[in-house]
């Protein structure tokens, strides 16, 4: 299987990188072909609605690293979405993302299956970004694959001391 990890952390080298990391780790070891796309080193901005994609075969206007990312995406079976969670959701990096995979909106999408890897300060603070999440999976008939969340990361690097580091990795291995 090919799949697309879209990390969504403005910071390098923090607790989502290393997360999408553990998750290609594990994927790459059950024989799948693995591609992150890591914003914090991308240009992506947001969607101007400008509709210029639905007449020019998924095209997007707008020249920036969304280009690369919709790339990789039209060959992906899988994508999944990694992120800190910034003010009870996923970063604004990431939603940028999100939006502009409109411009396959009317063309379609290749992929069929999705994966959720979120991480954050605190507990209890995942609902917003797992409800969208959920509804734009049953919008578009993606397959949830599976959803992990990772609280108590407050610094930089404290993913490595979760427990839960281990699960992303084997939510990757599980996947053939």
């Amino acid at each position: 299987m090919n799949i697309l990890v879209v990390s969504g952390s403005p910071r390098k080298g923090g607790n989502t990188e290393i997360m999408a990391e553990a998750f290609a780790k594990g994927a790459r070891e059950s024989g799948n072909e693995v591609t992150i796309k890591t914003l914090s080193t991308l240009k992506v901005g947001p969607c101007v609605g400008c509709t210029y994609c639905f007449t020019s075969g998924g095209e997007c206007s707008q020249k920036d690293d969304m280009k690369e990312i919709l790339e990789a995406l039209d060959k992906a079976d899988m994508l999944v979405f990694a992120s800190p969670i910034y003010w009870f959701d996923i970063t604004g990096q990431l939603k940028c993302v999100i939006d502009r995979m409109y411009a396959r909106g009317k063309v379609g999408f290749h992929h069929k299956y999705v994966g959720l890897l979120l991480n954050s300060g605190a507990d209890g603070v995942y609902d917003a970004a797992i409800a969208q999440y959920k509804a734009t999976n049953k919008y578009l008939n993606w397959e949830d694959k599976g959803i992990i969340t990772i609280p108590g990361m407050t610094q930089k690097g404290s993913i490595n001391n979760s427990e839960k580091l281990h699960k992303v990795f084997e939510f990757g291995k599980s996947l053939k």
